[in-house]
């Protein structure tokens, strides 16, 4: 039996197409060992979301050329993408394969075994308008299940190289994103988290169907799903009609990334996003309403081109005003062939990194007050893992989004258990078993 071996950089969509190309390789015969193994395929699915994701990518295409020099080395994602003349200069890679037509990759490989040419699968993105389906009826190695729902990003904001890596938005047929969440309800999983480049952009090239009906519709016709989570949403696509399902939703959970970049409008302008600060504001408050105690996590961009004192400490109140339950802050980092890269006024790195530890600290800070609010409430949470400090102890995530320890055994992995909060902190709360929730009952999992 041939073997295979994957490593994933990036996010996770690239993590759940991992999961779709180790499925053909399985259906083709093939056998799945670690990375660090002899393989006679090695997938390497990139990342290039920043020239420091180009660079790891190389790095681990060379690993896998050392581990087995006979082996087939397939590059694919997104620096697959973009930049299939580079992969192709490094020694033994043997076939390359974007973010498109990985249908292809299995023949590709046949194709080079007999004629031992490198084979560059590499197409024009832009041209491609249908969402390419790769079912993943069951994941390896996670209790919460991704549902890939959309491809692609038609935003081109100034800081950012993925509509180039992954074309224009595209958005699966609901059908198959129905029968997909069935599958993997069916294969024992309660929590579906909607992924996606642009995720909540779902339905906008349709014409009579859209993210609000999709929501609708997985929580009526999906028998036997729990829990649903948005892994990100831009406030442009908090309509009214997305607050409504969420408020009368008893499976969305009370959670909603919500990315920012920055809380300035000046820099908002020049990073090309399509809001001002006054309008995400807006539509917090909105979403607050319908869904008080929500959980709203963020991403902000520290130190973009011409970030002055003044425009960082507008993002930094504005941070401060909306409340969030936890931010993930990133230094701007120049991205060649990206607007932003080529714009004159960057920002010292001893600045950068300054602006960087003041927003960390005021999340560390926000994430502790939200977590307190929680202090001695009864939470619904899916053990994850044991904590690699005490085996009797199991790590999982509450509904909201709290990341919690408690004491537990290692059956309850996956399960829906009540517990309740003990000590609140960050990163990790402490709490005590309650009892599992019953998996015959109708009752909802989680009530917004």
């Amino acid at each position: 039996m041939p073997k295979v071996a994957f490593h994933t950089l990036g996010c996770k969509v690239n993590h759940y197409e991992t999961e779709g190309i180790w499925q053909m390789f399985m259906e083709n015969g093939y056998d799945r060992v670690d990375f660090d193994r002899q393989s006679d395929v090695y997938v390497i699915n990139t990342c290039t979301v920043t020239n420091t994701g180009d660079k790891k990518s190389r790095q681990v295409i060379r690993r896998a050329v050392r581990k087995n020099p006979e082996a087939i080395v397939c590059v694919t994602g997104c620096y697959a993408q973009t930049s299939p003349g580079e992969i192709m200069e490094i020694p033994g890679v043997d076939v390359v394969v974007g973010t498109q037509n990985r249908k292809k990759m299995i023949e590709y490989i046949e194709e080079h075994q007999k004629t031992r040419e490198p084979i560059n699968g590499v197409t024009n993105i832009m041209k491609n308008r249908v969402f390419e389906e790769m079912d993943v009826p069951e994941f390896t190695d996670r209790t919460r299940a991704s549902l890939k729902i959309q491809e692609g990003c038609n935003n081109f904001c100034t800081f950012c190289i993925i509509p180039w890596s992954r074309g224009l938005l595209r958005s699966r047929e609901p059908e198959n994103v129905l029968k997909q969440a069935q599958q993997l309800v069916d294969a024992g999983y309660k929590e579906i988290v909607l992924t996606g480049i642009h995720t909540a952009g779902y339905g906008e090239d349709m014409a009579d169907y859209n993210f609000a009906r999709l929501l609708r519709d997985l929580e009526t016709k999906v028998k036997g799903l729990k829990r649903i989570r948005i892994s990100s949403i831009e406030a442009s696509q908090i309509t009214d009609e997305v607050i409504n399902v969420l408020d009368k939703s008893e499976k969305i959970v009370r959670h909603l990334h919500i990315p920012l970049q920055s809380g300035s409008d000046t820099v908002l302008d020049r990073m090309r996003r399509k809001y001002t600060s006054a309008f995400y504001k807006q539509k917090i408050d909105k979403i607050k309403r319908a869904l008080p105690r929500l959980a709203i996590t963020s991403d902000v961009i520290v130190g973009f081109p011409g970030e002055t004192d003044k425009e960082f400490m507008e993002t930094y109140n504005f941070v401060k005003e909306i409340g969030y339950s936890e931010l993930h802050v990133f230094p701007f980092s120049r991205r060649t062939g990206t607007p932003a890269a080529r714009m004159s006024d960057q920002v010292d790195e001893t600045v950068k990194n300054d602006r960087v530890q003041r927003l960390i600290e005021l999340s560390d800070q926000l994430a502790k007050v939200y977590a307190s609010t929680f202090d001695k409430e009864v939470l619904e949470v899916i053990p994850e893992e044991q904590s690699e400090k005490n085996s009797n102890l199991l790590i999982g995530y509450s509904d909201n989004y709290l990341k919690i320890q408690f004491p537990g055994t290692t059956d309850l992995i996956g399960k829906i258990v009540k517990v309740k909060l003990t000590e609140p902190g960050y990163p990790l709360n402490e709490g005590t078993f309650v009892r599992v929730m019953d998996p015959s009952s109708d009752i909802p999992v989680t009530s917004l």
